[in-house]
């Protein structure tokens, strides 16, 4: 996905001072803060951008790498939201802006969050990505403890609310005309303290386990092509969903064939009478061998195309191409009677060439002349 330019998120000029782009990113977030926008998915990528854009753009160093490089120069962890991986790492990095000046709280404690993405490399046979397969896999992960369910207390106990910030998750601290909220150290930022942790969880409210399931390859797939597995990740925070799995694949190298996008390629090789004459060859494809016709002169090099007998194109109809590259072979090992043979067809084909060259130059005489 392409990122916007940062100051058309901000909607500020590229020479605009601190306190202008200050200003912008306050309206902003106004406009999409998530505790004005519950549920809305466009405005929590909105809020992450505009928190992204002004993380950059405040920053003196970071604007000159990202005037002078643009997205590249400062987005070097490839997520596209810089260091910001849910809206309290936002909150927690500008609270200063989501004090009480902004006008509303910045955080009724902490949110429910999405659990953290899984990935998982998984190496397959070029059969396997031909026709595919469904393969098991073991990951390790966390997931939630059923013993308390997730909570971290001790079955038949609960969490109490936090008495240092009174359950808001939040403490407030006055710097000069300002009062500026950050969460709470003590629960942090969750409003609730553990004072009996569970045996199991150790009030942590996840375990390590192995997970075993099933995934389904699709037919054709390449190196790099990824499955998505939902709510297979990590379990979420206060409730939230968990994340997802993705399955990273990777196919190793096939002996018959060598693949160029969903076409394979196999080299098959002939005599040099095979291709002279013309001849009936058999070709290996993805299921049973099917037979291929060498016309007559067929030079070494050459591929032929047999349409459909490729791979098949992933989540759409079809399947490319086998093409049979021919490889005319030099005879070694020869007879004596073989050698004979040999030099009378070359004496043939020799006075076959200067006749041919004969008649160039004579046509090319005759035009000469004719002009």
């Amino acid at each position: 996905m392409s990122q916007r330019d940062y100051y058309e998120v901000l909607g500020v000029d590229r020479g605009a001072a601190e306190d202008e782009i200050k200003k912008a990113y306050r309206k902003k977030a106004f406009e999409f803060h998530p505790d004005r926008n519950p549920d809305n998915s466009e405005a929590e990528e909105n809020f992450k951008e505009a928190a992204q854009a002004y993380d950059v753009l405040r920053d003196a160093n970071k604007r000159a790498r990202y005037d002078q490089f643009g997205h590249a120069g400062v987005n070097g962890n490839g997520n596209g939201y810089g260091g910001f991986s849910n809206t309290d790492d936002i909150f927690s990095s500008f609270s200063d802006i989501f004090g009480d000046l902004f006008g509303f709280s910045s955080a009724q404690g902490r949110r429910p969050a999405k659990g953290a993405d899984l990935r998982y490399n998984l190496r397959i046979s070029f059969r396997q990505a031909a026709k595919g397969d469904q393969v098991e896999l073991k990951i390790p992960r966390k997931a939630r403890c059923e013993d308390c369910d997730g909570s971290g207390a001790e079955p038949g106990s609960h969490p109490e609310t936090c008495r240092q910030c009174g359950g808001s998750g939040q403490v407030t601290q006055a710097q000069g005309f300002f009062r500026v909220s950050s969460p709470c150290p003590v629960c942090r930022g969750r409003g609730t303290v553990i004072l009996h942790p569970c045996d199991r969880c150790r009030g942590e409210g996840v375990v390590q386990e192995t997970r075993e399931l099933f995934v389904t390859i699709p037919p054709g797939v390449d190196n790099g092509s990824r499955l998505r597995l939902r709510n297979e990740g990590e379990p979420g925070e206060l409730g939230g969903p968990s994340g997802d799995l993705y399955v990273v694949i990777y196919v190793d190298e096939d002996k018959t064939f060598r693949r160029q996008g969903q076409d394979l390629v196999h080299s098959v090789e002939i005599n040099m009478v095979q291709a002279a004459l013309g001849d009936t060859v058999e070709v290996p494809t993805l299921d049973e061998p099917v037979p291929l016709s060498v016309p007559k002169g067929t030079q070494s090099g050459e591929v032929f195309q047999l349409r459909g007998l490729g791979l098949p194109f992933v989540n759409r109809q079809g399947s490319g191409d086998l093409l049979v590259e021919v490889i005319v072979t030099t005879p070694s090992g020869l007879s004596k009677r073989q050698e004979e043979l040999l030099k009378e067809f070359w004496k043939l084909e020799e006075k076959k060439l200067k006749n041919k060259a004969k008649g160039f130059f004579k046509r090319a005489k005759d035009k000469a002349m004719g002009d």
